[in-house]
């Protein structure tokens, strides 16, 4: 474990939220304005970027072109240079106050005096979940949020099932029962399976919450009640 000055809290940011379609720079205004506040509060933050729609387009064009013979391997670099080219555009956020290089390897972290660490995916087979997992445990960092287009984790997808419940409140052995066993390039899931059972065996808090409200995000850094779900 590392020994920083600040306490770091780990955010990922679903690509959903960086490119929905186009870059939404609305959202991205909104989002450093709110943690450079939360900086000035004395909080420090590992936020990671996920592919998105992006990644899926490149994967996909990657399969069409070659008649849906790409490796899994290949689909997952694809993926993983999409959230770099994401991860880029954070860095040039906070040029002032994050650490001048992107962090694509979270077993490699080191202590750091800058308040803010940008960090993209790592290697094939090795979600920017994961990376956020293994990020916290080399910072120490005890919560780690996961900022994405959806408001809670349900116990089914609510857009094939109306019925679908909202879970507020859930244990690590109850959610991996409800996602897949195994990670895939491109799989859609609240949180990758192989992330999940890590983050288990570090007893770490992940929030699940709507990147779109982040007055959901400030109520939970504050210790309020949220809208969205907590799995520990």
């Amino acid at each position: 474990m590392l020994r920083n000055k600040r306490e770091f809290i780990v955010v990922s940011v679903g690509g959903s939220l960086i490119v929905p379609d186009e870059i939404d720079t609305g959202f991205l205004g909104r989002f450093r304005e709110c943690i450079l506040q939360k900086v000035s509060e004395g909080f420090g933050f590992y936020i990671i970027t996920g592919g998105g729609k992006l990644a899926r387009r490149y994967q996909e064009a990657g399969r069409s072109v070659r008649g849906g013979n790409l490796s899994s391997d290949d689909a997952d670099w694809l993926g993983i240079h999409s959230t770099r080219l994401n991860a880029h555009l954070l860095r040039t956020m906070f040029l002032e106050e994050a650490e001048g290089r992107i962090e694509k390897n979270p077993t490699r972290l080191r202590a750091v005096n800058t308040s803010i660490l940008i960090g993209a995916g790592w290697k094939p087979g090795r979600s920017t979940d994961y990376c956020a997992v293994m990020a916290a445990k080399k910072l120490g960092a005890k919560k780690l949020v996961n900022l994405s287009n959806i408001d809670y984790v349900y116990t089914e997808d609510p857009k094939k099932n109306p019925e679908a419940k909202k879970i507020e409140n859930i244990g690590w052995s109850e959610f991996r029962k409800m996602i897949p066993k195994e990670w895939d390039p491109g799989l859609s899931s609240p949180f990758d399976p192989v992330a999940a059972k890590e983050a288990e065996h570090l007893s770490l808090e992940v929030a699940v919450m709507n990147g779109a409200h982040l007055e959901e995000f400030e109520n939970y850094l504050a210790g309020k009640s949220f809208k969205g779900t907590t799995i520990s």
